[in-house]
């Protein structure tokens, strides 16, 4: 299922990987595109919101409900 998550605080390349690895480390075959200018992040996965979310505030990022 594609979600969507408004993610406060990514300002570079390397924000981006981070983001990427912690969705790919709960869901391998997670889909990530980022936009970091609109502070969008797409994800087309089989795991749960919530889930997702949190993998990516424990990497030190703001998920916008």
């Amino acid at each position: 299922m594609k979600l969507e998550f408004q993610v406060q605080g990514m300002t570079c390349g390397h924000c981006e990987r981070a983001v990427t690895r912690a969705i790919q480390q709960v869901d391998p075959q997670a889909r990530v595109v980022i936009d970091r200018s609109h502070d969008r992040v797409e994800v087309d996965s089989m795991q749960a919101r919530e889930v997702l979310a949190r993998a990516i505030a424990e990497q030190g990022y703001a998920v916008a409900d």
